[in-house]
C-alpha cells in the first residue's frame, strides 16, 4: 500500500534535487578548472555548495516547516514532525572543481529515525535515481520514462567490479590505499568515481558489482544506501552493523558478504 506522506516526500525531494541540480549545472563558471590548484576557484565551490543547500533548506522549510534537516553545510534543526532531511547539496566536489560529471546532489527523507525516501541527482550525466521504503527504486535518464533498477546478478568475487573512495587525510588515504592494493588481485577491477552518492546508485544500476569507504558521513549515505537497497543490493558497515563512518558496504548478495569480510580482514575501518 502506497503510504502518501512517502509519495509527498517524494516529490519535495525531487523537486528539491532538480532546483539545486540546475543551480550547480548553471552556475558553475566555464573556467573554474583552469585555476583548480588556487583557493578562488575553491572558494566558488563552496559558495556554491552553500547556496544550493539553502535553496534546498528554504524549499523544505517553505513546504514543511515543522521538520528536521540535517545538513552537510550545517543546516541543522531538529524538527517536530517525525520526519527529517538529510542532504548532501553537491557530493563530488572535486569533480565539481575539475569539470568532470560525477557528482550529485543527494537527498534523503527519514521517518522516526528510518530513511523513507532518497533522491540523487546527476545533472552532468542527465540521470536522477529515487527509491522509496518497500516500493523499490527507479531512475530516469538518457532512456525512454523510468527505469526499474536491479542490481547485477552477483559473479564470483573475483570478476567483481568494485568502486571505493579516498579521504583528504594524507595518512587515512595511505592506509586505503594498502587496502584496495591488497584488494585489486582478488578482484575483476577498482574504480574510484568520487561521488559516494553515485557509486551507491551505480551499484543498483548494475553498473558495479560492489563498493566501500570510510569516513563517510550520513549525508553521503542516505539516499543512495536505501536505493542500492531497494534495487536488491545488501548493505552494511562492519560485520553485524549498519553503514557508518567506520565503514560502508554496498554490494550484489553473493560479493556483499565476502567483500565485507576481506575489508575486515584488511582493517579497513582503522588507520
Amino acid at each position: 500500500m502506497t503510504d502518501p506522506l512517502h509519495t509527498d516526500l517524494l516529490e519535495l525531494a525531487q523537486e528539491a534535487a532538480r532546483r539545486a541540480g540546475a543551480l550547480l549545472r548553471d552556475g558553475r563558471p566555464a573556467d573554474l578548472a583552469v585555476a583548480a590548484t588556487k583557493s578562488s576557484p575553491i572558494d566558488v565551490v563552496t559558495e556554491m555548495d552553500i547556496a544550493a543547500e539553502k535553496l534546498i533548506t528554504d524549499l523544505i522549510a517553505e513546504r514543511r516547516p515543522d521538520d528536521g534537516i540535517l545538513g552537510e553545510e550545517g543546516a541543522a534543526t531538529e524538527g517536530t514532525s517525525g520526519v527529517r532531511w538529510v542532504i548532501d547539496p553537491l557530493d563530488g566536489t572535486v569533480n565539481y572543481l575539475y569539470g568532470l560529471p560525477t557528482w550529485a546532489v543527494s537527498i534523503a527523507a527519514e521517518q522516526d529515525g528510518e530513511t523513507v525516501v532518497g533522491v540523487v541527482t546527476a545533472p552532468m550525466r542527465g540521470e536522477t535515481f529515487h527509491a522509496v521504503r518497500g516500493r523499490g527504486a527507479w531512475a530516469t535518464g538518457a532512456w525512454d520514462g523510468e527505469r526499474t533498477l536491479a542490481c547485477r546478478p552477483a559473479p564470483p568475487l573475483d570478476q567483481a567490479l568494485v568502486s571505493t573512495g579516498f579521504n583528504y587525510v594524507a595518512d587515512v588515504r595511505a592506509h586505503q590505499a594498502d587496502v584496495a592494493q591488497r584488494l585489486i588481485p582478488l578482484l575483476r577491477d577498482i574504480r574510484r568515481g568520487g561521488s559516494a552518492a553515485v557509486d551507491l546508485c551505480d551499484v543498483a544500476a548494475g553498473r558495479l558489482d560492489g563498493y566501500y569507504e570510510r569516513g563517510l558521513h550520513p549525508w553521503d549515505l542516505a539516499a543512495g544506501d536505501l536505493i542500492a537497497r531497494e534495487a536488491g543490493a545488501l548493505t552494511g558497515g562492519r560485520p553485524g552493523e549498519r553503514p557508518s563512518g567506520d565503514l560502508a558496504v554496498a554490494g550484489t548478495p553473493g560479493v556483499f558478504e565476502p567483500l565485507q569480510r576481506l575489508l575486515e580482514d584488511f582493517g579497513a575501518w582503522h588507520d
